[in-house]
């Protein structure tokens, strides 16, 4: 095939040859004005050489190129035969100086606590039911207890009979001193009678005797009022133990928050402290427990923040803070027990609820970070295969840290800026020169 050079070169040979013909022709005799005759011997030799040329010009333009590409393919052919192998190659990158540790969680209720029958008796009314939204000391339910009321009225009736029995010890024990004091006022006046001689002695003992009887007997009736004024007291309090049992009659919630449980219905029996009437629980404010292995146990601490991600809720990101640790690892599993509060004004989280808390945690000294399929698995353990400044290949035994999916952390025997063979296949052996291809954003070594 012929180049545009070519055909512009013979254009100019035939365009010279036709000049050619004319000067022949104007050199004959008698010029232009003599008409055309055969050409001579000499003329046709001359253009027969001009033909010869243009036909060597037009081969000299045309296949020697041909040649010559077919030549220059045939030494690629013979480069790419003996070409070094292709291996693709990623830069060993350094975690940043903050990590993301992610773990499960379970969200619970900052309080939550059952509801239980304080007083026996039948459901008179049921005011809630599950999911409504309580107040503090809002009532939920009323109790409907005969036998109670009775044992109110009973306790107020033995109160009265309480202070009557001590009035009357009262009573007796003024009685008691006022004939002390009689038989005091007796004795003293015939003590003084008995020096003079006017009574005889036996009088004078006989009114002592009785005046050491009203005394005695005033002793006791001060003790008797004593005791009446203690069963005023028992009384009393079993009057308010039974009165505050009545107001247990009326179930009011402990606090504010959602009936999440409810367990009993009108007409229905129950007893004290054993039947569950509800269940409550504060939603406003809920907490998620995490247990932190023991590597991390370290970076967590009282206020730090955390994220909440629910996986039912992939476009909310739920902030808290954790409030608590147990400051102590648990020697079964090594991990450390730490509670993640955080708010629900909007009500999107419900108590027993799956979540993935996150933390940011500071690293001191940040892992190397490699591509998940440059790590090898074999009987000596865990390797990479590191092509060197000279591309010649080494396999490397490293230490891994954690496993992100398609990153891995690489505690050890690895160094930052080196380059990793992605996905090493049979051609990549011990000390092999290859010809690296970057598969990511820095340049490879030639």
């Amino acid at each position: 095939m012929q180049t545009p050079t070519n055909d512009r070169t013979e254009e100019r040979l035939l365009a010279e040859i036709e000049e050619l013909k004319r000067q022949l022709h104007s050199q004959q005799p008698g010029g232009r004005h003599r008409k055309p005759g055969r050409p001579s011997a000499a003329t046709l030799w001359i253009l027969a050489i001009v033909a010869v040329a243009v036909l060597a010009g037009a081969f000299v333009a045309g296949y020697l190129p041909q040649v010559s590409r077919q030549t220059a393919l045939a030494k690629e052919s013979r480069e790419d035969v003996t070409a070094l192998p292709p291996v693709n190659v990623a830069v060993v990158e350094q975690a940043p100086g903050k990590s993301q540790l992610v773990l499960p969680g379970n969200i619970q209720a900052v309080t939550e606590a059952p509801v239980l029958a304080r007083a026996s008796g039948y459901i008179k009314t049921r005011l809630v039911d599950i999911g409504d939204r309580v107040k503090d000391g809002q009532l939920l339910a009323e109790i409907e207890a005969p036998e109670l009321d009775h044992q109110v009225q009973q306790a107020k009736a033995t109160v009265d009979q309480t202070k009557s029995a001590l009035e009357q010890a009262e009573a007796n024990l003024l009685q008691s001193k006022t004939n002390r004091d009689m038989a005091r006022l007796t004795y003293d006046r015939y003590n003084a009678l008995i020096a003079k001689g006017a009574v005889a002695r036996q009088d004078v003992d006989s009114y002592k005797a009785q005046l050491d009887a009203y005394e005695a007997n005033m002793v006791s009736l001060d003790k008797a009022v004593d005791a009446a004024r203690n069963s005023i007291a028992g009384a009393e309090a079993n009057q308010r133990r039974v009165t505050e049992m009545q107001g247990y009659l009326k179930v009011r919630a402990p606090f504010a928050g959602v009936i999440t449980l409810r367990n009993v219905d009108t007409g229905a029996l129950v007893a004290e402290g054993q039947t569950l009437l509800f269940r409550i629980a504060q939603t406003d404010r809920l907490r998620t427990y995490v247990n932190v292995p023991q590597a991390d146990s370290t970076t967590i601490r009282v206020g730090q923040p955390a994220q909440l991600k629910i996986p039912d809720l992939p476009s909310k990101t739920f902030m808290g803070t954790v409030t608590r640790t147990a400051n102590a690892l648990d020697p079964a599993t090594r991990t450390l027990l730490a509670e993640v509060q955080v708010l629900n004004n909007e009500g999107f989280l419900l108590p027993g609820m799956y979540s993935e808390v996150n933390f940011t945690t500071p690293r001191l000294e940040p892992p190397m970070i490699i591509r998940a399929d440059a790590l090898i698995i074999r009987g000596e353990g865990p390797q990479v295969v590191v092509v060197g400044s000279d591309n010649v290949v080494h396999f490397r035994s490293v230490k891994v840290g954690r496993d992100y999916g398609d990153r891995i952390e690489i505690l050890g025997g690895l160094e930052k800026g080196q380059h990793v063979v992605v996905s090493p296949g049979d051609v990549v052996r011990e000390g092999v020169k290859v010809r690296p291809v970057l598969v990511s954003g820095r340049a490879a070594k030639d």
